[in-house]
């Protein structure tokens, strides 16, 4: 209930941003470490043994988050969506998960409560989440070949650990689940009709990430970029597809049905597409920072004002939602549909893994 345990003033549309955008969906990451080191991601020569990660009182208590869950909530949020880093290395997962869903919209209604993983331990963890209130996974898989699965995430074990995950998952009712794939230029574009045709007709939604130059370890080069039309173009030349209106505004993928009925696939087209004008996404960093884009580079530290100090005492429930509910009322971030084909002087941008993807 927070500090004060004060009933809360509902805006009446909820939050708007400096664009009319609304705030709809709330990425919150648990942790900033990762079991894997995606070369796109979390590549090794910069995350390696030197690296320092977050201790773990620098994290957000599960008390904290669900305060800023519910303070979110209240301005408008009804997706919460768990990342990291891989969130399943977070010691305890399952009592937030059942926290987050326990919260009701205002109208009483439950939320869309989802979880970005690598896979790795969904075979032992899924029938646990979704006891706890999980409703949906997303699960990242770049390759079905065993020895490019394991260069691209720089592992050592086979990626039927992550196939043998998803199956868990949907026997476990964490649906319908979503596989995302990054697309990169001549690493692993050549598996597009694979991947495609591994996951036809299996009821779950294969979705087509392009390479984005977010953060700034990942050597993110445009002509890497495989535009999302041209992967739609491949795979609809051999399964013809087609397309699909969105499920909910600010979606960010575009969604493309089999015409032979046997599912469909979605393409995320941040660099050749964007969608900012449409974007209703904040997130949450590990360590208490609000970033209103997946490109910033400097977060609203919430921590500060949950936990007080320097003689300021802890903000009340109401002081949290004023204060996030302003910080996106100033938002007017729209980075993508700025981005040109020369990046220009080097930009300070956060990493994924800091604030999930």
């Amino acid at each position: 209930m927070g500090v004060t345990g004060r009933a809360i003033r509902l805006p009446a549309i909820g939050a708007r941003d400096a664009l009319r955008r609304p705030l709809a969906d709330l990425r919150i990451s648990v942790t900033d470490r990762c079991n894997f080191r995606c070369v796109y991601c979390m590549p090794r020569e910069v995350f390696g043994a030197d690296y320092r990660f977050l201790e773990r009182e620098e994290l957000l208590s599960f008390d904290e988050i669900e305060r800023v869950a519910r303070a979110s909530v209240a301005l408008g949020v009804r997706k919460l969506r768990l990342t990291g880093g891989e969130p399943l290395l977070r010691r305890g997962l399952e009592e937030l998960i059942a926290r987050l869903a326990a919260i009701r919209t205002p109208r009483g209604e439950p939320l869309d409560l989802a979880l970005t993983t690598n896979g790795v331990a969904l075979a032992a963890r899924a029938a646990a989440l979704r006891e706890a209130g999980l409703t949906r996974v997303t699960v990242s898989l770049d390759s079905l070949d065993d020895e490019r699965f394991r260069r691209i995430a720089d592992v050592r074990f086979p990626v039927s650990r992550v196939l043998e995950g998803i199956e868990a998952a949907h026997e476990a009712g964490l649906g319908p689940i979503k596989i995302n794939t990054v697309v990169k230029r001549s690493a692993n574009d050549d598996e597009l009709l694979a991947l495609a045709e591994r996951f036809r007709g299996t009821g779950h939604v294969l979705r087509f990430i392009e390479f984005m130059d977010v953060g700034t370890s990942n050597g993110w080069r445009l002509d890497e970029v495989v535009p999302s039309r041209e992967i739609i173009e491949r795979i609809g030349a051999v399964h013809p597809l087609d397309p699909l209106p969105p499920r909910a505004p600010g979606e960010t993928a575009s969604r493309w049905r089999y015409r032979d009925g046997a599912g469909e696939i979605g393409a995320i087209s941040s660099v050749t597409a964007p969608f900012c004008g449409s974007c209703s996404r904040a997130r949450l960093s590990a360590d208490g920072k609000v970033f209103t884009c997946l490109f910033a580079s400097e977060g609203f530290d919430l921590r500060a004002l949950l936990r007080g100090g320097a003689g300021a005492a802890p903000v009340d429930d109401a002081g949290l939602t004023r204060a996030l509910g302003g910080l996106w009322s100033r938002r007017s971030d729209r980075y993508s549909e700025l981005r040109t084909a020369v990046t220009g002087a080097p930009r300070s941008r956060i990493e994924m893994s800091y604030i999930g993807g």
